[in-house]
């Protein structure tokens, strides 16, 4: 793992510790403090530097903070390893450019971390939207609210931006999966109305496809820290004959007493993604979520933050 910084690192860490197919090398993070915790719970090493890890890898895990992502996956894309990469992918055109190149002159498989797309909730929406069940989609809104995680994710010079560039790229791969096209283009608007600082912790984006079908994210950090789940991704679908309601995070089961308990939810996302980069890295087929999709995405959270910023209609590159 190149850093430890990503809050679902430890999730990533036990996911490759719990499996057989894989064994956890460990982790290198310029904050000792930051790996400390996953490697006594996980084990693995402790490592100086990346060029120290990848000569003792076969594949790598890179959950470093945004504006890092492009120098590691250079550095492994170099060393002939392949990536699994936080999102989103690219915090701005000149990163998504140097993670494009990387890839096309290496041919290291790159796969974005985008769990969201083995959830069976939203594989179930699929198959009943591609089966006709509510006949041509019309329009989509969708969310993916959260808790502001705070530490780097509010520095856009470790970030990239706020809640925008952190949530919107989940939600925009998801659409792209369920209309097979990509947006041309985004009207945005941000705002700092949860904690009234400088980083955007609310963002609303309206996305113009070529078929005529628009979908809306509300990409906001409005959820507060003791919320029911980590994530809050809903998909209402709207097409010529009905509506297709989902919630990814809604499975589980849920006890109100004295205070709200979730007792456990019924599938492993993170599970399901490493095992998908897993297969990718030992068979050499090219993973269900790539470099490309992510850059995709990542692209329209770029574009919604120059929408914000000149208060007009941009273009996804």
């Amino acid at each position: 793992m190149l850093s430890a910084a990503h809050v679902h690192a430890s999730g990533y860490a036990r996911a490759l510790s719990t499996r057989p197919d894989a064994t956890f090398v460990g982790v290198a993070d310029p904050d000792p403090e930051r790996a400390r915790p996953i490697l006594e719970q996980w084990g693995g090493a402790l490592f100086a530097n990346s060029e120290d890890l990848l000569g003792q890898c076969d594949a790598v895990v890179v959950c470093s903070e945004n504006m890092l992502h492009a120098e590691l996956i250079e550095a492994a894309a170099q060393a002939g390893k392949p990536v699994l990469c936080e999102k989103p992918l690219a915090p701005s055109r000149e990163h998504a450019d140097r993670i494009r190149h990387a890839v096309q002159t290496t041919e290291v498989m790159v796969m974005t971390a985008f769990p969201c797309p083995f959830s069976p909730v939203f594989q179930r929406l699929l198959q009943r939207v591609r089966a006709g069940d509510i006949g041509r989609v019309l329009a989509v809104n969708a969310t993916n609210r959260g808790t502001c995680p705070f530490g780097w994710f509010t520095r856009a010079e470790l970030s990239g931006g706020g809640a925008m560039i952190d949530h919107v790229v989940h939600v925009a791969d998801l659409l792209w999966r369920l209309l097979g096209e990509a947006p041309e283009t985004v009207v945005s608007q941000t705002g700092t109305n949860m904690y009234s600082q400088e980083f955007d912790d609310t963002a609303h984006l309206t996305l113009g496809y070529p078929s005529g079908v628009f979908a809306t994210i509300d990409s906001s950090w409005s959820r507060p820290q003791n919320y029911r789940t980590w994530g809050d991704v809903t998909l209402k679908v709207l097409g010529e004959k009905g509506v297709i309601e989902a919630d990814l995070f809604g499975q589980g089961v849920s006890e109100l007493t004295d205070r709200y308990r979730n007792l456990g939810t019924a599938s492993d996302l993170d599970g399901a993604m490493v095992g998908e980069f897993l297969k990718a890295v030992t068979t050499g087929r090219p993973p269900s979520v790539t470099a490309e999709d992510g850059l995709r995405a990542s692209a329209v959270a770029i574009a919604g933050y120059e929408s914000a910023y000149t208060g007009r209609a941009s273009r996804v590159a």
